[in-house]
């Protein structure tokens, strides 16, 4: 079932979660723990993320670094087929535009088709740890929303290279990724919003919030996009804080503000326990705001957090 219509037919807020592929040569099993401790709770969906190959430098020799690439975290394609048939739960993998040429997207679509799966989070992806190709851009996708497009040629059965299939049975469904507090490279929120407004109009079904620990952030964004005829579900992502250092690494990282009240509190911590259990407590209480306000779901980011998350679905729901 698509994700919108789950949405659409939840009695009450849905929960959902985001889950990272096991590091090369890991075992599934890894997955399934993760998935098998939020179970209970119902998950509507369960997002995979993607990782696209990374440049490192080893020594080679004494004296002779060797340059290398390697994907750390493959399989997002089989990761979600599995979870689809082993637990009968929609799968959502993440499709990224950078690190992935036009080919290897198609690829993972076709495959994606033959196993049954068919709902898609299509995001720029991460640039940080990529080196600069000057032929990236005629090889990727630039914006999310080429990505899009592309997508929707392949529902209509049309390949990359113009040639034209049979259109599949089941068409691919998609969310796109928003930004409360502004994407880091745009240079306001009127033109993050009117990206976004982008993305609706090239048929995004939804859309996810980066992590965000104010709701009044959140609030704000939302009654901006209604007032310029934004009207798809916004899904707040959270993210239960489970380590001190967190308090300056997710600000600088990922440029989401932490509000004073939640800073004095994780101030006050002496060590990552107490850092863990003050996450726990500050997430439950915005999770239940967010609920009162009638948000159609809420998303949990469970990285290095599912047993934070296990604790704060279990007072929530």
């Amino acid at each position: 079932m698509r994700v919108i219509d789950l949405l659409n037919n939840s009695k009450k807020t849905a929960f959902s979660f985001e889950i990272l592929p096991p590091l090369k040569g890991h075992s599934f099993q890894k997955v399934c723990n993760v998935i098998e401790k939020l179970q209970e709770f119902n998950p509507q969906y369960i997002n995979i993320t993607t990782h696209h190959s990374e440049t490192v430098y080893q020594e080679a020799a004494p004296g002779i670094i060797k340059k290398m690439t390697v994907r750390k975290r493959p399989g997002t394609v089989a990761i979600a087929a599995a979870i689809q048939y082993r637990y009968g739960i929609t799968a959502v993998p993440h499709l990224i535009c950078k690190g992935f040429t036009k080919e290897e997207t198609e690829y993972a679509l076709l495959d994606l088709n033959f196993l049954g799966v068919h709902e898609l989070l299509l995001l720029r992806g991460d640039v940080n740890k990529l080196e600069k190709d000057p032929n990236a851009a005629a090889n990727s996708h630039e914006h999310a929303t080429d990505l899009q497009q592309q997508v929707n040629n392949f529902n209509q059965g049309i390949a990359i290279d113009g040639s034209h299939f049979e259109p599949m049975d089941t068409p691919f469904s998609y969310g796109v990724a928003c930004y409360p507090e502004k994407h880091e490279e745009a240079p306001n929120m009127e033109s993050d919003i009117a990206f976004l407004k982008q993305k609706i109009d090239a048929g995004a079904d939804y859309a996810v919030t980066q992590m965000f620990f104010d709701n009044r952030k959140y609030f704000d964004f939302v009654d901006r996009c209604r007032k310029e005829n934004i009207n798809i579900p916004i899904i707040p992502g959270i993210k239960p804080i489970v380590f001190l250092d967190q308090l300056t690494v997710l600000p600088r990282v990922f440029r989401s503000e932490i509000p004073e009240a939640f800073a004095k509190e994780l101030r006050k911590c002496k060590n990552d326990e107490e850092a863990k259990m003050a996450g726990i407590e500050w997430s439950i209480q915005q999770c239940k705001e967010l609920m009162a306000y009638g948000v159609p779901s809420l998303h949990f980011y469970s990285l290095m957090a599912t047993d934070s998350v296990r604790q704060i679905a279990k007072s929530i729901y």
